[in-house]
């Protein structure tokens, strides 16, 4: 099956040196991330933004991939930016909350900056501690999809939860909290006050094992968890230029 129309990659070429790589969150596109790429931009950013593998197609596809794979995507995403620009940020959405923040632990200061939304690194519930054994007998759950505050807005992205993938990104999650210590870059986490995917146990996590001394965060009022096509996404865009311009201005002035 090819890829569903609108769920298609993206890429800006800017004009300031500096990039900025989003990351996609787990069973979503682009799609989600496109008004963001579109503003960063107008801005002059560089701007990657790939398709995880087994994402865009069917859900059938993502329990084919591992966390490994969409890993292994925003990497080379990553390096192509670090090749071509002075300056770099990158910034996730949900699971791309998690892929950020690994790449994070693993470049260090080659990355500039990075900008969290509603980040997972665990979930709470009981059914999380039961994938493992989920995985070997169900091969999907009701979807986690579309969680949007704003009337008429809807997210392209998966109407079911595989959950072979997600027992993956359980794994993930296990070795990004374990590094969080190794995350030394400037922080901004904008967190939706309410949120029905992520828990707030989330944030505070990130929040408290990072060892960056630059850290904002922002509570988003008025969205839900896939806030970057909510009420706040322009705030979620201004800030992230601002976040960005501020840093960048200090490194090119030092």
């Amino acid at each position: 099956m090819g890829v569903l129309a609108g769920a298609e990659p993206f890429a800006h070429t800017g004009s300031s040196g500096a990039g900025f790589l989003l990351c996609h969150g787990f069973t979503g596109t682009p799609a989600g991330l496109r008004a963001w790429g579109d503003h960063l931009a107008a801005a002059g950013f560089s701007v990657r933004c790939p398709l995880l593998p087994g994402h865009g197609t069917r859900w059938q596809d993502l329990n084919r991939t591992t966390w490994e794979d969409w890993y292994g995507a925003v990497r080379e995403e990553l390096l192509a930016l670090l090749a071509g620009n002075d300056t770099v940020f990158v910034g996730g959405l949900s699971m791309g909350g998690t892929l950020t923040l690994r790449l994070a632990e693993e470049f260090g200061d080659r990355i500039a900056g990075i900008v969290l939304v509603n980040p997972s690194v665990t979930r709470l519930s009981a059914d999380a501690k039961l994938l493992p054994l989920l995985a070997r007998v169900i091969p999907s759950i009701p979807a986690i999809a579309n969680d949007i505050a704003k009337p008429g807005v809807t997210e392209l992205a998966y109407p079911r939860t595989p959950v072979r993938a997600a027992a993956s990104l359980a794994r993930l999650w296990k070795l990004v909290r374990a590094d969080l210590g190794k995350v030394t870059q400037p922080v901004l986490l904008l967190r939706s006050r309410v949120d029905h995917v992520v828990e707030p146990e989330n944030s505070r996590i990130v929040l408290a094992g990072v060892a960056s001394t630059d850290v904002t965060e922002v509570v988003l009022e008025n969205s839900f968890h896939v806030a970057t096509q909510d009420n706040d996404a322009e705030l979620i865009f201004s800030r992230s230029v601002d976040f960005a311009r501020a840093l960048r201005a200090g490194q090119v002035g030092a």
